[in-house]
């Protein structure tokens, strides 16, 4: 096991080409939001208490009526599989073994039943893309429920793809195309291109079999680029409900407003979320934002936080401004695309051992007892966003 996060962003960035790296790790534009996420958490220091017993200590947290190790939730990304083979597969079981609840993305490249099968005691989410034709998320829905997934997160920030200058500075267009710059890299990464030669072009299984076709990566990418559906509203949550019997949540708010609609429209929870710093370039950190949704939804709805978490201590200060659980996303890949399977489990255990080591030294024996106490904003950095 590596010290940190960081390190196994490090050793990622030394096993992927440039092409797939950046792709895992850039923001949008001149990257502002992706390094502002990060930054948010050193605004907000912690404030322990002493001298209370925490011999018996628990990061446990309950995610609607079902216990989770730690109030952390591997959080829905797309296109896993130019990371490691078999990707989505391997980061459902690492998150089962966990007892942490595992999201899905449309976008993965494993069928969303061999998820299943791979992590058959696991919680596992679907996240929601809703295309122009909503008979895929309709059929998507239909498969993820009969297949046992227990949570439907519906992604509403991507009406359209966010402007990423890496991806078009590295000519990084699906399916990948041979071209001299990327045979060099290739060439200076062997352990990624023979595992990728031997398994083969990633391709958006999920999406294509939802469509009734054949894997067509440069087809099923694009319908996900550039056929969404632009009409999508709140109403449609009840659209929503008419094919999905779980429970259903919200990722992408970023303001009271939109929190408070959608407590009005039944969502069971928000996600906070800028998408990583991935969609607009210029946008607050979800964290800076969290204790004014939090007041303005008053426990109507539960609210959740992604966004820039590299520490068990980060997650920890989410939890204490209000936030039920984190939903991660680059830090578990970063452990998935240096060392596999086992890096994802790693990076997990690292960061509920990091969270178990910051409870016990707040004086805190778990999560019920950590509140906004525990933490206060750096003046330094200026005030909270209005």
């Amino acid at each position: 096991m590596l010290a940190s996060v960081a390190e196994y962003r490090i050793a990622a960035r030394r096993r992927l080409p440039r092409l797939a790296f950046d792709y895992l790790d850039g923001g949008a534009e001149d990257g502002d939001a992706l390094r502002r996420n990060s930054r948010a958490y050193g605004q907000w220091l912690f404030k322990p208490r002493v001298l209370t017993d925490v011999s018996r200590c628990s990061s446990a947290m309950h995610f609607f009526g079902r216990e989770a190790a730690a109030p952390l939730i591997v959080g829905p990304t797309g296109l896993n599989g130019l990371f490691w083979p078999r990707a989505d597969e391997l980061l459902a079981q690492a998150a089962s073994r966990a007892n942490l609840p595992f999201v899905l993305s449309t976008a993965s490249t494993s069928l969303l039943e061999d998820v299943r099968a791979a992590a058959p005691q696991g919680d596992l989410w679907m996240q929601l893309y809703v295309q122009q034709d909503r008979g895929i998320a309709e059929d998507l829905m239909r498969r993820a429920s009969a297949a046992g997934y227990s949570t439907l997160v519906l992604t509403v920030d991507v009406p359209v793809h966010g402007k990423r200058d890496h991806d078009t500075r590295n000519g990084f267009r699906l399916p990948l195309r041979l071209s001299p710059k990327l045979l060099a890299d290739c060439l200076t990464h062997p352990h990624w291109t023979w595992q990728m030669a031997r398994a083969g072009s990633p391709q958006l299984r999920n999406i294509a079999k939802s469509v009734g076709e054949h894997a067509d990566l440069s087809r099923h990418a694009a319908m996900l680029s550039r056929q969404m559906d632009l009409t999508l509203g709140w109403t449609d949550l009840e659209w929503i409900r008419r094919h999905w019997s779980g429970k259903v949540i919200v990722k992408g708010v970023m303001g009271g407003q939109d929190a408070l609609l959608a407590v009005a429209h039944g969502a069971d929870g928000v996600v906070i979320s800028n998408h990583g710093g991935r969609q607009l370039g210029s946008t607050f950190a979800p964290l800076e934002l969290l204790p004014g949704i939090v007041d303005a939804v008053r426990g109507k709805t539960e609210v959740f936080i992604d966004g820039g978490v590299r520490r068990g201590s980060d997650a920890l200060k989410a939890v204490a401004l209000g936030a039920r659980g984190v939903l991660l996303g680059r830090a578990p890949l970063y452990g998935l695309a240096s060392r596999g399977a086992a890096g994802a489990g790693e990076v997990l255990a690292l960061m509920m051992e990091e969270m178990l080591i910051s409870l016990r030294l707040l004086g805190c024996q778990g999560m019920g007892d950590l509140g906004p106490a525990h933490v206060a904003r750096d003046d330094s950095h200026g005030a909270d966003p209005v």
